[in-house]
């Protein structure tokens, strides 16, 4: 074999400057049981019902309107963000109900179920990126370090997008015995980070796992995938529910509204709590994020088309991911809860609450929110000052 011979392919040489951060592409066994997914046609996953998975519209005008100094003030918060200082004191004592959760910012949310702890989508990183440099920056502190927040007995990770699957917080758990429940697929990131396939357990939509006495069971959703500069569609996205022997929660992952949430209450539901995503929506990607509306529309089809419940939104306040105002989902799901008599949760970062009990209610995020308008809110006779008050709130004074 000639020195030649024996140097690296091309091929070989760009895998090795590809980051870890970008994780590994399904292959081997993995990727054979991928083609075999249902849900795995063409080469790629697909979507329950039809989903444009670009933007559309003009990128020329989006990124005027997301660049423009003024509307990049309107979505970050003015002053810092009321974290709750999470303790081991808080979280030590078992929940009186049997079911509490924890929302640790973005989609990030410890639910202690019958005795268990799940831990759903963490991301601990400081940016939502493949790299330290450049990326949505958090915009508040995580409420108590991973080491604080105790064993936990099983992780769920939702899909393989940055601000769901964080490289720095998985590898902080490789070390542990945590099990792992994750979307098909997404296992060859965590394999190539060094999490032991033992502890991994990847699930196709309708599959289920018992992890320490929680039902864990991956459910469709309507999103996509992809962490590198290639997106092969090769790896799932999923919504997922865990059900203990007395309580059961919904988690929505990222999801666009569709159809399939009628079908997931009827053979699941009703849950005493969902995690619905009401963040980073906008009109260049309509059918793969839910606005706050179709989060309380998505909640409803989950308990069977009534109020029921505690619905707590998730993927809002901490990563700045959209053109839409920092404290809008907040306010919008406010005024949601209210005109369909659903109670909703609004915990500051790392505030536990039970969904039994008295629920978070207070709008804390006014009190740090530039003014905003609310277009979502029906027109009313503007016959008192009061009503037309309410059409250009500020966020803060009501």
């Amino acid at each position: 074999m000639t020195g030649a011979d024996s140097q690296p392919s091309l091929r070989t040489r760009l895998r090795s400057l590809r980051p870890d951060a970008f994780g590994a592409d399904p292959a081997g066994e993995r990727m054979e049981r991928i083609r075999r997914s249902p849900n795995f046609a063409d080469g790629v996953f697909q979507n329950p019902s039809g989903a444009r998975i670009r933007p559309s519209g003009s990128m020329i005008e989006f990124a005027k309107g997301y660049f423009r100094k003024e509307e990049r003030t309107r979505r970050s918060p003015l002053g810092t963000v009321p974290v709750h200082a999470t303790t081991l004191a808080d979280l030590s004592a078992p929940p009186a109900t049997g079911l509490r959760l924890t929302w640790m910012g973005h989609s990030s949310v410890l639910a202690e179920i019958d005795g268990s702890r799940v831990l759903f989508d963490p991301v601990w990183g400081e940016r939502c990126s493949p790299f330290a440099f450049a990326g949505p920056k958090r915009l508040h502190p995580v409420p108590l370090s991973l080491a604080a927040l105790g064993p936990v007995d099983v992780i769920v990770i939702s899909h393989d997008h940055y601000d769901h699957l964080d490289l720095p917080t998985i590898r902080s758990l490789v070390g542990t015995d945590t099990v792992f429940a994750v979307s098909l697929g997404v296992g060859a990131h965590l394999e190539r980070w060094g999490v032991p396939l033992a502890r991994i357990h990847e699930l196709d939509w309708n599959e289920t796992v018992q992890v320490a006495g929680v039902s864990l069971t991956a459910t469709p959703a309507r999103h996509f995938c992809g962490r590198g500069l290639r997106n092969q569609q090769h790896t799932l996205w999923a919504s997922w529910v865990a059900a203990g022997p007395e309580h059961r929660v919904y988690h929505s992952g990222d999801t666009g509204y569709f159809s399939g949430f009628q079908d997931i209450g009827a053979e699941h539901g009703p849950f005493d709590a969902t995690m619905i995503q009401v963040g980073a929506y906008a009109e260049f990607w309509p059918d793969i994020h839910m606005t706050p509306a179709e989060g309380m529309r998505a909640h409803l089809d989950l308990q069977g088309g009534r109020p029921h419940g505690a619905l707590m939104p998730i993927h809002w306040g901490t990563f700045n991911l959209a053109p839409h105002p920092w404290s809008e989902p907040g306010e919008w799901m406010k005024d949601a809860g209210e005109e369909a008599g659903q109670p909703v949760a609004f915990p500051r970062p790392g505030e536990p609450f039970e969904p039994a009990g008295e629920l978070p209610s207070e709008a804390w995020w006014r009190a740090v929110s530039a003014p905003i308008a609310h277009p979502w809110r029906r027109p009313v006779a503007a016959d008192s000052a009061s009503v037309q008050r309410e059409e250009v709130d500020l966020a803060g004074e009501r």
